[in-house]
């Protein structure tokens, strides 16, 4: 009797998890997956990163935001990796998770971080598995260096600049629909070895219609970075990253949090309090002290400026995908 009932509990979950694999998209990947051929991309059973993560323990923990949970793991083959747990927003969302995740996976650029594989057999957050990076983020490294003593050069900022707005450029033009990253901030923002750069943090939703410029979403973006005219039109296009952009370059200049709720008022947004610094050559007023003297204060002054323009309140007056990340080389 009791191997009839653990035979029919076995059954019954292998039916759940089909169910949760076909809601979330599977059907649709499995037939994407065997028109291409020679892919590297893995269908991660839910028992394997349970394994990897020690059942999604607190102390694997590696970040949490709006899109989800990123753990560390360790696969079976001894890799470590990062595996998010997702937030999905939409059904169309559910639908097509894994099929563009399997787009998302073909993306071989050195500066966005390498997706591996997935799994579906969930009910509500299906789970993303990256390539684990070790030295942190860069809210880390501009946020937390005056407690570590680390000091970081106007021209390593610039090549941080340079890389994390090449990455979003690069996906914008590569695919067809464009790949947009709705969540530009320095806490997606990963630094290798010598200040490399690897963008994170796809959320489900960041491939566009291919009949239209811009597509209506829900987008659960970062209050700070968020691009005003999205709050006003709810249409994501390419030129939202570029404002998000914007706030990152300041960040970069001033070492100060895009929002601030502990600050006077005037100072709460970065943005605002930096952009009416600028309109008021007090400039000097916000940078970092480590970058003050360094450099030729016009090279300074050409950044802000690159910064100012980026977070133009009409997206049509902000520089292109391309020029953002040309403009810091």
């Amino acid at each position: 009797l009791s191997c009839a009932y653990l035979f029919h509990q076995k059954r019954s979950l292998a039916a759940v998890k089909k169910r949760f694999f076909n809601k979330h998209g599977g059907l649709l990947l499995l037939e994407e997956m065997k028109s291409k051929q020679g892919l590297s991309f893995t269908l991660f059973t839910k028992a394997e990163l349970e394994e990897a993560t020690d059942n999604f323990d607190e102390r694997h923990v590696l970040g949490k935001g709006g899109n989800g949970t990123v753990y560390k793991g360790t696969l079976e083959d001894n890799r470590s990796v990062a595996i998010k747990k997702c937030k999905l927003i939409s059904e169309r969302q559910e639908k097509e998770f894994g099929k563009e995740m399997l787009i998302l996976s073909q993306i071989n650029h050195r500066n966005v971080v390498k997706l591996y594989g997935c799994c579906l057999e969930v009910e509500v957050m299906p789970m993303l598995v990256y390539e684990f990076i070790p030295n942190g983020t860069l809210y880390q490294l501009i946020h937390a260096r005056q407690r570590q003593g680390t000091r970081v050069s106007f021209a390593t900022r610039l090549k941080i600049a340079h890389e994390a707005a090449e990455a979003p450029a690069y996906l914008h033009s590569w695919a067809s629909p464009p790949i947009i990253h709705d969540d530009v901030k320095p806490a997606n923002i990963l630094i290798e070895d010598n200040y490399t750069v690897k963008i994170s943090d796809f959320g489900a939703s960041t491939l566009a219609p291919t009949d239209e410029a811009q597509f209506v979403t829900f987008v659960q973006r970062t209050y700070g970075y968020l691009d005003p005219e999205y709050m006003q039109t709810s249409k994501l296009t390419g030129k939202s990253g570029v404002y998000s952009f914007g706030v990152v370059l300041l960040e970069l200049l001033t070492c100060r949090k895009a929002t601030n709720l502990q600050a006077i008022d005037e100072e709460i947004n970065l943005s605002a309090h930096s952009l009416l610094a600028v309109s008021e050559h007090r400039l000097g007023e916000i940078l970092d002290e480590q970058i003050k003297g360094e450099e030729s204060i016009e090279l300074i002054e050409q950044a802000a400026e690159l910064a100012r323009r980026c977070l133009e309140m009409a997206s049509e007056r902000r520089p292109s995908m391309r020029e953002r990340g040309s403009r810091q080389a």
